[in-house]
């Protein structure tokens, strides 16, 4: 890794022009870098693959509804790799996959892992409680897979069980959001403690939390729509998010 700056950025507030344009250049980097971009977009799409899997192969696969809505917050994760495109593409260097995918491996040694401890941690945590819900309204209801039992959720107990665990997962997207939508690209550019980068994240979401809001909702709907044609969606819609995240942050932050 090349050396990088020791303290965070100062933050700016971000506008509407700044999520337009960082839309826009991540449109741009996905164009100029497709095949490393469709390398590292592999494994979101196969984690939804094995996730629909093993729901499938257990019986349980009405649980697929509840991981297909906490999905969104392991994005951040595998982002990595299009962070650094995007980086290397502001810099001129070159976007040789094998660079790229050593600069990810070095990054899993340092503060970054933490983050994304926190994130998987809060993934289960959502997992758990969606559980819970699922108990509370519908235990005792004959439930055997999502395909064969949809009519269930038209119940007034199904109902109010999507009501309440859509305002619970809700809540955990938007923790997650905070924490990671600045602070996984700080982590890459500079060399600050995960916590500091969680904080600075937060900061700026306050400091314009509608447009931020906006945001999230524009990636979780574009997420949750990818991955309805088997998860093939996410090979486009990954690395354009990335890439757009990438840019949002170095629109708000000051050049090191």
């Amino acid at each position: 890794m090349t050396d990088r700056p020791l303290s965070a950025p100062q933050l700016r507030k971000p506008t509407a022009a700044d999520f337009r344009q960082s839309f826009a250049a991540g449109l741009r980097d996905f164009a100029a870098a497709p095949l490393t971009d469709l390398f590292f977009a592999s494994f979101f799409v196969i984690a939804g693959l094995i996730m629909a899997a093993v729901t499938y192969v257990t019986g349980t696969t009405y649980w697929l509804v509840l991981a297909v809505m906490g999905f969104p917050l392991i994005g951040a994760l595998a982002a990595l790799g299009f962070y650094e495109v995007s980086r290397r593409r502001n810099t001129t260097e070159p976007l040789h996959l094998s660079a790229i995918t050593s600069v990810v491996r070095q990054h899993l040694s340092g503060q970054l892992p933490w983050l994304a401890a926190i994130i998987i941690v809060t993934f289960m945590f959502w997992f758990f409680l969606g559980h819970m819900i699922f108990a509370l309204f519908l235990g005792l209801s004959p439930m055997t897979n999502v395909s064969s039992s949809l009519g269930i959720f038209l119940t007034s107990e199904g109902l109010s069980m999507l009501a309440v665990g859509s305002v619970v997962g809700a809540v955990f997207a938007l923790l997650v959001f905070s924490i990671s939508v600045i602070g996984m690209p700080m982590l890459l550019d500079r060399d600050i403690d995960f916590v500091t980068a969680m904080l600075s994240s937060i900061s700026a979401v306050k400091s314009a939390p509608i447009l931020f809001l906006c945001w999230g909702v524009l990636i979780a709907g574009i997420t949750l729509i990818a991955m309805l044609p088997a998860f093939l969606g996410l090979f486009v819609a990954m690395p354009v998010l990335g890439h757009a995240t990438w840019h949002l942050y170095r629109a708000v932050s000051t050049p090191a």
